[in-house]
């Protein structure tokens, strides 16, 4: 009769070859043929079908000939879109802007950007201006803007004299 550490041993034994102790063995007989090597796409391309697929069901429309694009935030930065794909959904009140971006202060875009600004935009600049040090008022250079030099003054009086002069 074998004795108790002999008995063991064939224990452990029998318990590697069963259930798969360190030498299992992947493949031969019985083992689950895999057909096809399964790919997985990374989560952008995914996120990016996903994206497409939803602006479809939108109906959204490639809007042409964009250059820039600025979103204003309520605390003075701006984020600027520069060539950026512009798409639009009318009926859904939606616009797609997507494309390369870049977050800047007020201050770094101001010379091209006064335009497009307004008056809430206008009252962070002059606290911006106010804070540098820089004084004046931008409201009064935004203002300077709409000179009317070629338009006459009105004459008072009765125009039909004047004009027979």
């Amino acid at each position: 009769m074998p004795s108790e550490a002999e008995m063991a041993a064939a224990r452990q034994k029998m318990i590697a070859k069963r259930f798969g102790g360190a030498t299992a063995n992947t493949g031969g007989k019985g083992a689950v043929r895999r057909k096809k090597k399964s790919s997985s796409r990374s989560s952008s391309a995914q996120s990016d079908a996903k994206l497409t697929g939803a602006l479809k069901k939108l109906g959204a429309t490639n809007i042409p000939g964009v250059e820039e694009v600025n979103l204003f935030k309520q605390d003075g930065k701006v984020i600027h879109f520069v060539n950026p794909k512009l798409q639009a959904s009318i009926g859904a009140n939606t616009f797609i802007v997507s494309g390369a971006s870049e977050t800047k202060p007020l201050q770094d875009l101001l010379p091209s950007i006064v335009s497009q600004l307004g008056m809430d935009n206008i009252a962070q600049l002059q606290q911006a201006m106010a804070a540098q040090g820089m004084g004046g008022d931008v409201q009064k250079g935004v203002e300077e803007d709409d000179d009317d030099d070629d338009v006459p003054d009105l004459v008072d009086g009765n125009f039909e004299e004047i004009s027979e002069k």
